[in-house]
């Protein structure tokens, strides 16, 4: 026989079959659920299609199938909305079963008693103040499938936002995330206004955690345009904007932008324009007034972006052969190296530190210590799946080591860490189905407000 012609059980077969392998009555089966024994008799009978989720509760209390398959069958015949609701409510309390939220939940919007607009609302509201993150996700996954099968853009737009503010906060899958994203400006126009703003900016952001510089821009002039009021998030966008500019050296750019900057009213500014101003001289190779700066700063700047002041100052004594000073720096290593990095800027810094401090190893000799230094950052890079920073700093290695006859252990050395990196981390993109805010809690986080440069 056929799966599809395979009869499907009902409430009341399971029922049925719970009596009869227990011999137990009626009376029985209502002292033990306080479901009344005429309620029960229409139930198996099949008199009764269509109980309610209260008497059905009261029986899965007893039934030996698992919870999740009692409910299964029971929503098969189910279409009453509110009925549905209330199953939603009760699946995503329970909080361990994805395929079966997401079958109600269609379920729900396919109830040909109630408005397919008022239902995706309901819906998207249920996903909005769902705490577990991972259902939350599936709800708003099933709004976006479900609106696009039926033409209704404003949940398609709705649900990706949602969808997208969830994803972006997993380090391991920027790039994904941001593509998600992208696919959003096709329908930014049945977005509100302050979506907008909130997508652009939070899109501007990641787009410089990627290093996507020149749509970086865009995106933070794009929410500029809309923006009635100063916010924070505001204010961290702009950053972003400013430090996308000295990436692609427009430093007059930066210096214009950095009055403006400099007027938004929150703690961090003041530090962060500081810093700004010192790097765009380091680029501009003004290394007689850049050091200076970036010393004081070095001395004031809050712990958490020492890394950044270090590395600029790296890169100055690497490019001026200052060995002392490298040394110097070296020496405060456990002073610079953020104790829990949890954005994606923080953890490419800590790969940038490695390298530098490899590079130096190499030139002065000490081979071990700079290869295991190209590891290091290796792995800092490996955390948010930098595949161009990862082989460019293999490149970098062993261009330094060939210049002091590295041997092919060393070599290999390096070589095998790559391809585990690279294994690891694309084992992780092709596992079809994988919730990204499962595989790794610790990486969620929300580097947007972390992030002085």
């Amino acid at each position: 026989m056929e799966e599809s012609q395979i009869p499907r059980k009902t409430i009341g077969d399971l029922l049925s079959l719970y009596r009869r392998q227990n011999s137990l009555s009626f009376a029985q089966v209502e002292a033990q659920t306080g479901v009344t024994k005429g309620a029960l008799y229409k139930i198996e009978s099949g008199e009764t299609k269509r109980p309610e989720f209260k008497t059905v509760k009261a029986l899965a209390a007893v039934l030996p199938q698992p919870y999740e398959e009692i409910i299964e069958c029971y929503v098969e015949d189910e279409q009453r909305p509110e009925t549905l609701y209330e199953i939603l409510q009760d699946v995503i309390q329970l909080g361990s079963n994805i395929s079966l939220l997401e079958k109600v939940a269609v379920k729900f919007l396919q109830s040909p008693q109630a408005d397919t607009y008022t239902a995706l609302e309901r819906l998207y509201h249920l996903a909005e103040t769902t705490t577990n993150t991972e259902l939350s996700l599936s709800l708003f996954n099933t709004i976006v499938k479900y609106a696009r099968e039926h033409g209704i853009p404003q949940y398609i737009a709705k649900g990706l936002l949602q969808k997208y503010l969830i994803e972006r906060l997993d380090l391991k899958r920027l790039e994904e995330s941001f593509r998600v994203g992208e696919e959003i400006i096709h329908y930014i126009d049945f977005l509100t206004r302050e979506e907008q703003t909130l997508f652009y900016f939070r899109m501007a952001l990641h787009a410089y955690n990627t290093q996507k510089y020149k749509r970086c821009i865009e995106l933070c002039e794009a929410g500029l345009a809309l923006e009635t009021a100063d916010t924070e998030l505001t204010a961290r966008a702009y950053l972003a904007m400013i430090n996308s500019l000295s990436r692609l050296g427009e430093y007059d750019a930066v210096e214009n932008h950095l009055h403006v900057f400099e007027t938004f009213d929150y703690e961090f500014i003041a530090e962060a324009a500081k810093l700004t101003r010192a790097i765009v001289k380091a680029r501009k190779k003004e290394y007689d007034v850049a050091v200076p700066m970036l010393k004081e700063c070095l001395r004031e700047i809050s712990p958490h972006s020492r890394i950044h002041v270090v590395n600029e100052l790296l890169d100055i004594y690497l490019e001026t052969n200052n060995r002392h000073a490298i040394v110097e720096l070296l020496r405060k290593e456990k002073e610079i190296l953020p104790v829990n990095p949890q954005t994606p800027y923080k953890h490419l810094s800590i790969g940038r530190y490695y390298r530098y401090k490899g590079a130096f190893q190499i030139k002065t000799g000490f081979l071990d210590e700079g290869i295991d230094s190209y590891i290091d950052g290796l792995c800092a890079y490996g955390e948010v799946n930098d595949y161009q920073e990862i082989t460019e700093s293999l490149i970098h290695s062993q261009f330094y080591l060939l210049e002091k006859h590295m041997d092919f252990h060393d070599l290999n050395k390096l070589k095998e860490l790559h391809n585990r990196i690279m294994k690891k981390q694309m084992s992780r993109v092709s596992v079809t189905g994988e919730n990204p805010m499962k595989e790794n809690p610790m990486q969620q986080c929300d580097y947007d407000s972390k992030e002085v440069t």
